[in-house]
């Protein structure tokens, strides 16, 4: 049935772009799919569906207007950071973490004019790509697997979707942050960055291998990943022992889960940790998508600054708050207050997840 339906829609889309192209009506231009064919898309892209979180978010940045689904349903502390229309979208599900697929036929009812690919592992992309093959909608790939991908995916997305104005301050943004912060940590003598230990799970015994994506910010901020090791596969999530812990004994402790927080400060056993007795254990911002991991969106780049002002902030002196408002106006088009800013990095008071209120929003820019 899903076949028939496919080349049904295939023939549609081919007819109605020939029509239109016929009577002037649409502007069109060549991009190169996955698959390396020519395609021909509208020169102003109305309607993408990304197929990961980290790649909606990117949509959401440069054009929100375009999204024409999302990956998973709004959460409840993502509802004040999001347009009220964009949370009624259908919810067409993707290909990320651990057995997530992509619901085709809603694809195909939806029917964006791009599908916008990610990949973070060769069996993804091989899942992707097999399926995609058979789906009669353009589908161009983005590479977005490390901080340092981000320039050149915001600007691809630019020329994709037709937003290149737009794509190119958010590409000029990200460059400028990861060349910064990288300068500021070269001067680092290794012996003198901060060892760190990243605390997952509601027990805090998870973690990841310092080489994992899930914890590049820690050494592009001038940390050390206190868990040597070799990542068993790209989820992560390796259990530790507190032994192991003990052992590492990390002079900073991040961590992810708001239930840990809560707890770990007046556990005994961790209260035997430098970073636990000295009060250097922090939880990640998560708001409006979280500013480390889980997923690696576009967040990490105020995360960045904000990780390395926390661990060297004799090298890197600088008013967080101003920078999260002006991070949150610029890539989201949100007008936070000072308190709502120091809330959202702060959130010491309320470990729920939802974060400050925020009532007012500005305008993303230009398009």
């Amino acid at each position: 049935m899903l076949y028939v339906l496919v080349g049904a829609a295939c023939v549609l889309i081919v007819a109605v772009l020939a029509v239109l192209a016929a009577a002037g009506g649409v502007q069109a231009r060549e991009l190169t799919d996955i698959f390396g064919r020519k395609v021909t898309v509208p020169e102003r892209i109305r309607r993408a569906w990304a197929t990961s979180p980290p790649a909606t978010y990117m949509l959401y940045a440069v054009d929100p207007g375009v999204l024409a689904g999302l990956n998973t349903p709004v959460r409840e502390w993502e509802r004040k950071y999001f347009r009220k229309d964009l949370q009624q979208l259908p919810v067409l599900g993707g290909w990320f973490g651990q057995g997530n697929v992509p619901n085709i036929e809603m694809v195909l009812k939806v029917n964006p004019e791009i599908i916008i690919a990610t990949s973070l592992t060769s069996s993804i992309e091989a899942r992707t790509t097999q399926t995609l093959k058979d789906v009669p909608i353009p589908a161009v790939s983005v590479k977005m697997e490390r901080l340092s991908d981000y320039p050149a995916a915001f600007t691809f997305l630019g020329e994709a979707l037709g937003r290149r104005e737009r794509a190119k301050k958010l590409s000029d943004y990200a460059r400028e942050t990861i060349t910064k912060m990288a300068a500021i940590v070269e001067a680092i003598p290794p012996g003198q960055r901060v060892s760190v230990y990243y605390a997952e799970g509601e027990d805090g015994l998870s973690t990841e291998c310092h080489g994992s994506m899930h914890v590049e910010l820690i050494g592009l901020a001038g940390g050390r990943s206190v868990h040597r090791c070799v990542s068993k596969d790209v989820y992560g999530m390796e259990k530790v022992s507190m032994e192991q812990v003990l052992l590492y004994d990390p002079e900073v402790i991040l961590v992810f889960e708001p239930l840990f927080f809560k707890s770990v400060l007046s556990d005994p056993r961790w209260r035997q940790i430098r970073a636990v007795r000295e009060r250097k254990v922090y939880l990640i911002p998560r708001q409006p998508f979280n500013w480390f991991d889980r997923p690696p969106s576009f967040m990490r780049l105020i995360g960045l600054k904000w990780l390395t002002n926390l661990l060297h902030p004799q090298l890197y002196s600088v008013d967080i708050v101003k920078e999260t408002q002006t991070f949150f106006r610029f890539f989201l088009g949100i007008d936070l207050t000072a308190r709502q800013a120091l809330e959202i990095i702060h959130p010491r008071r309320n470990v729920s997840g939802r974060g400050a209120e925020v009532t007012q929003h500005g305008s993303h820019g230009k398009r």
